[in-house]
């Protein structure tokens, strides 16, 4: 499946879920999730009895795009999660969390995920002081992730690090924000990672 492009706030009104895709405008109370908190179309406001399933996908629909990885992407992870010793559902939060791209957004340097991942595709992103332009890299315990020096002034990175006095950083990550630098200083666990996701129903969805 490609990446979709389309307008994202259809996406969090259809799924039903802050998913984070608008960054300020979401901060400043401007989404249309909360202006209109119904699906999206002529039918949107009808109240509809979900299937099983229905929610088992829709929960999988909510990690798919507020992390921005396609299909096949997800079904790799979710096989690694399986594989992994533990809970698969919380192997498979924790492993997407790892991505270059998410810790970006979690050191602040990105207002939205996608902002991250292309601040990342386009060689902005120095990891231990190596350009990576792999959104899906995977960052490991101790790696230092920062901004490269001719983008620290971009208006996007110093506004984005502004809003962190409101949104607050997450316990895994310790970012200097005046050198735009920051360390991925453990993997998060699950109880730790607060997003609008069930993951046991996507476990169930994929063991059909």
């Amino acid at each position: 499946m490609a990446r979709y492009r389309g307008p994202v706030e259809k996406i969090e009104r259809r799924l039903d879920a802050d998913l984070g895709l608008k960054g300020e405008r979401r901060l400043n109370g401007k989404s249309a999730l909360e202006k209109r908190p119904f699906a999206p179309g002529q039918h949107g406001q009808r109240r509809t009895k979900i299937s099983e399933y229905g929610l088992q996908l829709r929960e999988k629909q909510k990690a798919k795009f507020m992390y921005g990885v396609s299909e096949k992407q997800f079904r790799k992870y979710f096989k690694k999660a399986a594989n992994n010793e533990g809970n698969t559902g919380s192997n498979l939060i924790t492993l997407i969390e790892q991505r270059l791209d998410n810790v970006v957004y979690r050191m602040g340097f990105a207002s939205t995920r996608a902002n991250a991942r292309q601040f990342t595709t386009h060689g902005h992103v120095l990891v231990d002081g190596k350009k990576v332009d792999i959104p899906s890299f995977v960052v490991r315990p101790g790696q230092t992730i920062e901004i490269k020096e001719k983008s620290k002034s971009n208006p996007q990175v110093v506004r984005a690090l502004e809003l962190t006095a409101q949104t607050g950083l997450v316990e895994w990550v310790n970012v200097d924000k005046d050198k735009v630098c920051g360390t991925f200083t453990r993997i998060p666990a699950r109880e730790e990672v607060v997003i609008p996701v069930e993951e046991r129903l996507i476990v169930e969805l994929y063991s059909k």
